[in-house]
């Protein structure tokens, strides 16, 4: 599984509105946004890069004013940690990651707090994701400010293959929410899951997973992969039906 991952991340930054290859390795920029979280590279499977490689990659992101930095799945391409460690570049995390199959796929969210008769929901107004941009920021603690280029990037991945789901909250805004990249090489990214605290244990996060991961089988994807933190999260996607596989290591390069 991890050489399906590391191939779908390469897919995935390929679609990036301005990605380049470089040494076996392709970085996805975004010119929209500085964020290091969206402009990111990764390497293509199996490659050995040499230090010119390296230099080479380092020197795209600095010309465009970003720091160097890196998300795969360290097995799929074993040459690739130590290259870029003898360059400078440091553990930023290591995520775990969980993989549902249509075998695999609970028939529902399962459990006293699993959300049966929420109702999830597709964005199909300006006001609904500009709330989900909210909702998530909130839900992650301000790690990133709601903005119009986040609820931007949100309605791109609806319209371009991807899925965007919601719980609305009884206020009428969002309470939880999550996204799914398009298919790429059989398999699909679930990411961002967020519930606002005020929302939390009601079974909001399993009940977006269970529908996305659903549109992404439904579309043809014979696996949906997500990245996880803790114990309370893996109990949450398990009840989906998602099990453990392996690991993602985050590189970067900083000064």
């Amino acid at each position: 599984m991890d050489i399906a991952v590391q191939n779908f991340t390469v897919a995935n930054l390929r679609r990036r509105p301005a990605a380049v290859e470089i040494g076996g390795f392709v970085a996805g920029f975004d010119p929209a946004t500085t964020s290091p979280y969206v402009n990111y590279a990764t390497p293509v499977p199996g490659i050995r890069p040499t230090g010119r490689d390296v230099t080479a990659l380092i020197e795209a992101f600095r010309e465009r004013g970003l720091t160097p930095r890196l998300e795969f799945a360290p097995q799929a391409a074993p040459a690739v940690d130590p290259a870029l460690r003898r360059a400078g570049f440091t553990t930023e995390a290591v995520h775990a990651y969980m993989v549902c199959t249509p075998a695999t796929l609970a028939p529902r969210p399962a459990g006293g707090r699993s959300g049966a008769g929420l109702r999830v929901e597709s964005p199909r107004t300006d006001e609904d994701y500009a709330a989900i941009d909210a909702a998530l920021s909130e839900a992650f603690a301000g790690d990133f400010a709601p903005s119009a280029e986040g609820a931007a990037r949100l309605r791109r991945t609806q319209e371009n293959g991807g899925a965007v789901r919601f719980v609305r909250a009884p206020e009428g805004g969002c309470a939880g929410a999550a996204s799914c990249s398009a298919p790429a090489v059989g398999t699909s990214e679930l990411a961002g899951v967020g519930t606002r605290p005020a929302f939390r244990g009601r079974g909001v996060a399993a009940s977006v997973t269970s529908a996305l991961t659903r549109v992404m089988f439904s579309r043809g994807a014979r696996s949906v992969w997500l990245e996880y933190a803790g114990e309370g999260s893996r109990r949450v996607y398990e009840r989906v039906g998602y099990r453990p596989h392996g690991t993602r290591l985050y590189m970067r390069l900083e000064g």
